[in-house]
């Protein structure tokens, strides 16, 4: 059915004054924007129900599979991709498709979608719109988080580190463990949702599947190689980019194992609130890509009392610079399990 506007003003008149939006044949008015970056918004909408919806239970109850990712109060988090060619437009249908592999309460789902033709504006070029419905979490990121903690120089407990690091391993581990297996390929503190809960650990949420790709990759050419490099450096985030593509060797196999490098600059970013090379980008000749493929990491001064050793020894496990020997997602799940029942006693 598509939506009730088009085009950036039209956005901002109907963010302004809280215009309706329509997914399909559900109808959200939009409450205020939450975020934005590139060519996508994201906003926070509730739904408004009719009549005849709410007394049958319709609107959005009727399509979502699992009641558990319904609102209590009927708001959700809509993201409005402006679309400008078919390059993005297969970007957007491939985010939705990975999308629809998941299910797991540490994945983040994707409770209806549209794509609307548009006819280009003077104020841009776009001739597509997609809107993406997610569940709300109004406590941001991970990288919120860390952003406002190290203002006010607050650290996660080593029990929260360890909490908010399984969760992101079991939500890892399902999509590493389809057939064929998948690779979040961008897995980092912007894309860990947290909610925080009275009496528990921080509820931890991987988002974002725009990069999600199957994980195995066979390169047997230079030109495979070079072509690796330059979608990874589309991808993924430098600072938790793995070595492996950084510098691709012409014959070398491919897996899920890049994400077990981001996931532990996240363990480390989830600390002390950078990437463990992120010092590499403010050295006067320093290098980031080697910082990363020589696997140079630096611990800066932590909480008082400090995190344990084993912390430390766990991030520089994970980050072995030659993928062949770097632990897979079971191993870390055992090991960080082990860890938890060590320092929560």
């Amino acid at each position: 059915m598509g939506c009730t506007f088009s085009g950036l003003n039209a956005l901002y008149d109907a963010v302004n004054g809280g215009g309706d939006v329509w997914i399909n044949d559900n109808r959200f008015r939009i409450v205020r924007q939450l975020g934005e970056g590139g060519l996508a918004y994201v906003f926070l909408v509730k739904e408004v129900m009719s009549d005849s919806s709410s007394a049958s239970a319709g609107g959005l109850a009727k399509k979502v599979k699992d009641p558990s990712h319904l609102s209590d109060d009927g708001t959700y988090a809509m993201k409005k991709v402006l679309i400008q060619n078919n390059e993005q437009l297969e970007l957007v249908q491939e985010e939705i498709r990975a999308s629809s592999l998941f299910s797991h309460p540490n994945l983040l789902p994707l409770l209806d979608h549209a794509i609307i033709s548009v006819k280009p504006t003077q104020e841009g070029s776009w001739n597509h719109e997609a809107y993406l419905l997610f569940p709300v979490h109004l406590d941001g990121t991970l990288l919120d988080n860390s952003k406002a903690m190290k203002a006010k120089r607050e650290f996660f407990s080593t029990s929260d580190v360890l909490q908010i690091l399984r969760q992101l391993c079991a939500g890892l581990k399902h999509m590493h463990s389809l057939e064929p297996p998948y690779a979040h390929n961008d897995v980092k503190p912007g894309n860990v949702l947290l909610t925080h809960r009275k009496g528990q650990p921080p509820l931890a949420i991987l988002m974002d599947f725009g990069s999600v790709r199957p994980a195995r990759k066979e390169i047997r050419s230079r030109s495979e190689a070079l072509q690796l490099q330059e979608w990874a450096s589309e991808h993924c985030l430098a600072p938790f980019r793995a070595p492996e593509l950084w510098d691709c060797p012409s014959h070398a196999d491919i897996d899920e194992r890049t994400d077990i490098w981001s996931l532990g600059c996240t363990l480390y970013a989830i600390m002390y609130g950078v990437s463990p090379f992120e010092y590499a980008l403010g050295e006067s000749g320093g290098s980031l890509q080697l910082a990363i493929v020589n696997a140079q990491i630096k611990w800066p001064v932590g909480p008082k009392p400090p995190y344990p050793e084993a912390l430390h020894q766990f991030v520089t496990w994970m980050l072995q610079p030659q993928a062949a020997v770097r632990p897979r997602i079971d191993d870390i799940i055992i090991h960080v399990d082990k860890l938890i029942s060590k320092f929560s006693k």
